[in-house]
């Protein structure tokens, strides 16, 4: 049985999950849910942190959206490699 990973398409899998997430993450905060969502999430863990999401700013969400899609590149390849080697 072949374990062979190809890096290049863990890669982009991991960078277009990450990237996507937070992309979804951008519109929730442009149409104003992001703070309904946060409430939710603190309530069901039964935390009480006063956070508030902030007015949407396009170049921060497209800063947030590249950087994790690179990070995701980065430890989507990593992780074949690491995998692929383990595997050999």
């Amino acid at each position: 049985m072949n374990h062979h990973i190809n890096p290049k398409k863990a890669a982009l899998t991991v960078a277009v999950v990450l990237g996507g997430f937070h992309f979804i993450w951008a519109i929730l905060v442009a149409l104003g849910w992001a703070q309904l969502i946060i409430d939710f999430v603190f309530w069901a863990h039964m935390m009480s942190i006063p956070l508030v999401v902030k007015s949407f700013d396009v170049s921060a969400a497209l800063t947030l959206i590249v950087f994790t899609a690179v990070m995701g590149y980065l430890i989507g390849y990593c992780y074949a490699i690491v995998w692929n080697r383990m595997h050999r």
